[in-house]
């Protein structure tokens, strides 16, 4: 069986959580919540998420199309 590996990273201090599937050259783009973003490569393929102002999210979840 084939497994994801996942990179999840986060930074208490900027309260900023990344995770990414795959470690390849990509950038962030805008998505419809103003607290993500996606990565993708220049095919448009998502390659990970970063979430900023994580600790807002104790609140309630946050609900995003990737």
């Amino acid at each position: 069986m084939d497994r994801t590996h996942l990179k999840i990273w986060y930074d208490p201090e900027g309260d900023y959580l990344e995770v990414t599937f795959e470690q390849r050259p990509g950038f962030f783009r805008e998505t419809s919540s103003d607290q993500v973003m996606e990565k993708v490569d220049e095919s448009g393929r998502l390659l990970g998420f970063s979430v900023l102002r994580v600790s807002a999210l104790k609140e309630h979840p946050l609900e995003v199309a990737l």
